[in-house]
């Protein structure tokens, strides 16, 4: 599964963990894959079925062509 650095910067912003956040930016890529960061998401308090379910463009997780 992959979760949206975005979401997870968002995330860290606004528990006020600027400098984390910052960190997160710079060192991993725009889909976060959380089996290869799930160490980092786990050291950070982050749950990555939190932003899986926020991160579903049409809510049930199917991507859909237009």
């Amino acid at each position: 599964m992959t979760i949206s650095k975005a979401a997870v910067i968002t995330a860290l912003r606004q528990r006020g963990q600027h400098s984390r956040a910052d960190f997160v930016d710079r060192e991993l890529p725009d889909r976060i894959d959380t089996t290869r960061h799930g160490g980092l998401l786990a050291t950070l308090h982050l749950d990555p079925s939190e932003f899986a379910e926020a991160d579903r463009p049409d809510g049930d997780g199917c991507h859909r062509p237009a």
